[in-house]
C-alpha cells in the first residue's frame, strides 16, 4: 500500500519529483513497463517517467531488499536497449529508517560489469524541500524532522490551502497513508480532514479493494456454509436410513460428536 501510494504520487506529480531528484522541473510523462522487453516488470513499486531526453526510474521500498542492485542494473539495460539515446537516472527511495547496509548500496557488480544508481534514505532528507511542492507533502513526515507531529500539523495546514479540490483530496489521502509508517492512526485522524480524503482516487481504490475482498470473503463464507448444510442434510438422510454413525462420519467428513447431535 505504501509503495503504491508513492508510485501514485510520482505519476500524478511528475514535475515535483523531477525538481527534487533531478534538480529541475522537467515535464515528464509515464513510460509503461510493458514497453520494455524480456521478463515482466515488477509493477507494484516501480515507475518510469520520461521526457524527450531523459528517463527517470524510481523504485520505492519500505524495507531493504537484497536483489535491488541487480534489479536496477537489469532495468538500466532494458531501458538502454529501448532508448539508447536517452539519459537514464535511477533512484531507489527507502521510506523507513533502517540500519541495514542494504540501504547504502548504490552499485551492482558481476565480474567486470559494474552499474551505479542512486539510493535515497528519506530520513536523511531535509524536511523543507518536501514542504515546497504538493506532490512531496505526503513524504514530509518521513524526512529529517525532529517532530513528526508538528511536521504533519504544518503539512495539514498546507493541504487545507490547496485550491484544487481534486489535488487537495489526493494529497490528503496519500499523506494519511504514508504517515502511518511513522505516526499512530489516532494522531493522523486528528490532524487530517477525513471528509476531504474520501473524495480522493486513492481512497476510492482502497474502498473498492476492500469491497472486493469483502465480497470474496462473503462468497467463500457462503460456499463453506452451503457445503456444511449439504453435509448435514446427507448425514440426516443416512441416520433415517439406519446407517451406522461411524460410516456416516467417514462418508461426510463430520465428526462423531456432530452426528450424535444430529440424532
Amino acid at each position: 500500500m505504501y509503495d503504491n501510494t508513492c508510485k501514485f504520487l510520482a505519476e500524478t506529480f511528475p514535475t515535483d519529483f523531477a525538481t527534487w531528484l533531478l534538480g529541475k522541473p522537467i515535464p515528464l510523462t509515464q513510460l509503461k513497463p510493458s514497453e520494455l522487453s524480456l521478463e515482466p516488470i515488477r509493477a507494484d513499486s516501480v515507475i518510469f517517467l520520461q521526457s524527450s531526453a531523459i528517463i527517470l526510474h524510481i523504485e520505492f521500498q519500505t524495507e531493504p531488499v537484497e536483489e535491488i542492485p541487480f534489479r536496477m542494473a537489469d532495468y538500466r539495460l532494458r531501458l538502454h536497449r529501448k532508448f539508447p539515446q536517452k539519459e537514464i537516472q535511477q533512484f531507489v527511495i527507502y521510506l523507513t529508517r533502517s540500519d541495514s547496509p542494504l540501504v547504502f548500496q548504490t552499485s551492482f557488480e558481476a565480474g567486470k560489469l559494474t552499474h551505479e544508481f542512486n539510493a535515497i534514505r528519506l530520513w536523511e532528507q531535509p524536511t523543507e524541500i518536501f514542504q515546497q511542492y504538493p506532490g512531496l507533502l505526503p513524504l514530509a513526515v518521513l524526512t529529517q524532522t525532529d517532530n513528526r507531529i508538528q511536521t504533519l500539523t504544518e503539512v495539514a495546514k498546507q493541504i487545507d490551502n490547496i485550491e484544487d479540490r481534486r489535488i487537495q483530496s489526493n494529497v490528503s489521502a496519500a499523506t494519511a497513508i504514508i504517515s502511518g509508517l511513522a505516526l499512530k492512526k489516532e494522531i493522523i485522524q486528528r490532524l487530517l480532514r477525513s471528509e476531504i480524503m474520501r473524495e480522493s482516487v486513492i481512497y476510492q481504490e482502497i474502498l473498492q479493494e476492500g469491497e472486493a475482498k469483502g465480497i470474496a470473503k462473503g462468497e467463500a463464507k457462503g460456499k463453506a456454509e452451503g457445503e456444511a448444510e449439504e453435509k448435514t442434510r446427507i448425514a440426516l438422510n443416512m441416520l433415517h436410513s439406519g446407517i451406522a454413525i461411524d460410516l456416516i462420519a467417514q462418508l461426510t467428513g463430520l465428526s462423531l460428536e456432530e452426528i450424535q447431535k444430529l440424532r
